[in-house]
């Protein structure tokens, strides 16, 4: 019987991904996201059975119903990749949006414990799993601007980190990847569609792509069941911080 991972944010970026290195190595896969084109897309070029399910994570009613939608033969879940989230602009506190802050704590924080929440008491009742938790290296360290999206990252740290403890002795693994600049759509987002500045980030040297975290997540879940790689940072080969890039 096939195992089940179940990936949220999966309609781009390290989410996509994510769920397409899982399939290539046999997972069955629900994907959650708000796009329901691009989950179909996504359905239709992985090597595995799909269900999609369409909702947003910030949204607790949301995620509940559609996690007790899942069919039955969906719903032992082997692997969830929390990896839905999103930075918000880029403002000193005091001259913060307070929309931008609302939305990076319910999508980063909230978010990640509605989905969790519904999963891992299967996975205890079944004495396995592994809860994949995508973090950052803002939520090692804090930069100018980065405020309340470190601080929504700096939770996720601590959420991983008190998870693994609440499920000791559970037979549930849990992991957390931290990875630095990862070229995809998230600092478009974070500059609400400004091209210029988003692109300006990953310039002068060779950013992290998806590819890259999709196969750390894909090793991770490979490991023997003796074997939890807990917490991985990973950066770009030029940077050494949230901050420092050496640029070409």
């Amino acid at each position: 019987m096939s195992k089940i991972a179940l990936v949220t944010g999966a309609s781009s970026g390290i989410g996509w991904a994510t769920a397409t290195a899982l399939s290539a190595v046999g997972y069955d896969l629900i994907i959650c996201g708000r796009r329901a084109e691009r989950l179909a897309e996504l359905s239709s070029q992985v090597q595995t059975k799909t269900h999609s399910l369409l909702f947003d994570v910030r949204d607790k009613d949301s995620v509940i119903n559609a996690m007790d939608s899942l069919p039955a033969e969906w719903k032992n879940i082997d692997v969830l990749v929390n990896n839905a989230g999103n930075a918000h602009g880029f403002s000193s506190t005091q001259e913060g949006n307070l929309d931008d802050w609302d939305a990076m704590i319910d999508i980063n924080v909230k978010g990640l414990l509605y989905v969790t929440r519904s999963v891992i008491p299967g996975m205890v009742e079944r004495g396995t799993g592994h809860v994949i938790n995508i973090g950052s290296i803002a939520g090692k360290e804090v930069y100018p601007n980065g405020n309340v999206y470190c601080a929504s990252k700096h939770a996720v740290d601590a959420i991983n980190n008190g998870m693994r403890l609440d499920l000791f002795g559970t037979g549930v693994k849990v992991s957390q990847v931290c990875p630095g600049l990862v070229e995809t759509e998230f600092s478009m987002v974070r500059f609400k569609g400004d091209s210029d500045r988003s692109d300006k980030v990953y310039q002068g040297f060779d950013p992290l792509t998806a590819n890259d975290i999709a196969d750390i997540i894909q090793f991770m879940v490979t490991r023997p069941k003796h074997v939890n790689l807990s917490d991985v940072i990973v950066l770009a080969g030029e940077q050494v911080s949230s901050t420092m890039v050496n640029r070409q």
